[in-house]
């Protein structure tokens, strides 16, 4: 059995050297085009088209440019800066125009809501008899005219009283500059419930019971060439 094991192996061991030796002749000579191996880590190479093959196109830019050069320009239209204040072309839209160009940061919208604040303080502040809160809202001939009623009506012993119910309406109907001073008239229209009692605390005027339809006209002004940029109260009158 040992004979026959030796034989076999040495018939395999014969084999396996011609198999070997064919193998390399076909596989294990190099031709010169081999690729070589591949390098997972190496920068690849772009690849460039040939330059006969390449054919270079425009550039958007100048189509751009002409296609401009050639449509029509889109008309521009005017910016109603007053909308919802003034008309288009009224002689309002003309003084609020008079004072943007005087006070390029006036807002007419928010000025309405600083008049509205300022409304409600300055006849709450005349009931009250507050004196430092009117002369920060008044002009000096303003504020003389508002400190004479409340020193005659202390002087008799009367005490007023104000609530506002609501302020229904506020719109600007004039605007212009004069000199230095940029003014905004504004009217009111509001429900307010006031009284007015004598010493005894008997009712002269008003009606503490009853809300009563008021309407102002108020004129305000600021001067645009002082750092106070605070609007103060003018002018009044009763409204129709």
């Amino acid at each position: 059995m040992q004979d026959v094991f030796d034989i076999y192996t040495i018939i395999f061991l014969a084999l396996a050297v011609f198999i070997f030796l064919r193998l390399r002749s076909v596989l294990g000579q190099r031709t010169g085009r081999e690729r070589p191996p591949y390098d997972p880590y190496a920068g690849r190479e772009p690849v460039r088209p040939a330059t006969e093959n390449v054919v270079a196109l425009p550039s958007r830019k100048p189509e751009a440019a002409v296609a401009t050069a050639a449509a029509p320009a889109e008309p521009v239209e005017p910016v109603d800066r007053w909308k919802g204040v003034a008309a288009p072309g009224s002689a309002l839209a003309t003084g609020l125009d008079a004072i943007f160009a005087a006070a390029p940061d006036f807002d007419a919208k928010h000025f309405l809501t600083g008049a509205r604040a300022a409304y409600e303080m300055i006849v709450n502040a005349y009931a009250e008899g507050d004196r430092r809160t009117l002369k920060n809202l008044l002009s000096r001939e303003v504020y003389e005219g508002f400190e004479t009623a409340i020193n005659d009506r202390e002087k008799r012993g009367d005490t007023a009283e104000s609530r506002f119910v609501s302020i229904d309406n506020a719109e600007i109907t004039a605007a212009e500059v004069r000199g230095r001073n940029i003014q905004a008239t504004v009217r009111f229209q509001s429900k307010l419930v006031s009284v007015t009692r004598d010493k005894a605390g008997t009712v002269i005027d008003g009606n503490a019971e009853k809300v009563t339809d008021v309407t102002d006209v108020w004129t305000f002004a600021r001067d645009v060439s002082s750092r106070d940029p605070n609007w103060k109260l003018v002018a009044t009158e009763a409204g129709q």
